[in-house]
């Protein structure tokens, strides 16, 4: 992790799932300050663009030490940058596969251009907004990796049933007290009948996504039995309305 914040990612390393996973020694984490690499008296890494404008950019000399530093055969260096390949489930998927991962964190109006031209091989944007930093992306696209780290979680269905990780939104989710103000918990969830059960997820999970995301739907090959109940959804959505 190359930022000039290092202190932000102190709790973040020792929270919840990340915390768990460096204890187990599934993945390990390092944060280098780019100012350290600086060679102004003040640790400066920032100046006035060319040409004028707003605001400040990162400078070349201390961002490119810093991933040379860093930077071994095995590594991919990512840019978090809001001009970036929107982050999605796919690249985390393929992002966790990889052995060393070098996060470049951009701070004030950017960095040089030719940090990004020569240097980074993947820029990645976790969504359409501008934020002051890339840190908060990064620990985005942290989380996200270590989640499909084998051992991470209890069991391998942790993930793969959740959100976006085959394409759908996760089904419902329930648990005690089976009534809740007159609200019951889906019969067939008690029902101890696992084929219907999981049935009725694959189902539920589809209409899910095609009420909240149906542009998912236009990115995935469904199976004969998904493309049926897709139109019992459809039935049912237009009898609803």
């Amino acid at each position: 992790m190359l930022t000039l914040f290092p202190e932000l990612f102190d709790a973040f390393k020792k929270w919840s799932i990340v915390g768990r996973t460096i204890e187990k020694g599934l993945f390990s984490f390092n944060t280098i300050n780019i100012r350290d690499f600086s060679k102004d008296k003040h640790k400066r890494v920032d100046d006035y663009p060319f040409g004028g404008g707003p605001g400040m950019i990162m400078r070349t000399e201390p961002i490119y030490d810093a991933i040379l530093d860093t930077k071994t055969e095995d590594s991919i260096v990512i840019y978090l940058s809001p001009q970036g390949k929107t982050y999605n489930q796919k690249l985390a998927n393929s992002l966790s596969k990889e052995k060393h991962i070098i996060l470049l964190c951009g701070h004030y109006e950017g960095i040089d251009n030719r940090i990004v031209d020569n240097f980074v091989d993947l820029e990645i944007s976790i969504g359409d907004y501008v934020l002051t930093g890339g840190e908060i992306p990064a620990m985005v696209v942290i989380e996200s990796i270590i989640r499909l780290l084998p051992g991470a979680l209890g069991s391998e269905e942790s993930y793969v049933d959740e959100s976006h990780y085959n394409g759908l939104l996760e089904y419902p989710q329930y648990t005690r007290p089976r009534v809740f103000m007159s609200l019951n918990v889906p019969e067939v969830l008690l029902s101890g009948d696992h084929k219907k059960i999981d049935e009725w997820r694959k189902y539920e999970s589809l209409k899910t996504t095609y009420i909240k995301r149906p542009d998912l739907l236009d990115k995935i090959n469904l199976t004969d039995m998904e493309i049926k109940m897709l139109k019992r959804i459809k039935e049912e959505m237009k009898d609803k309305n």
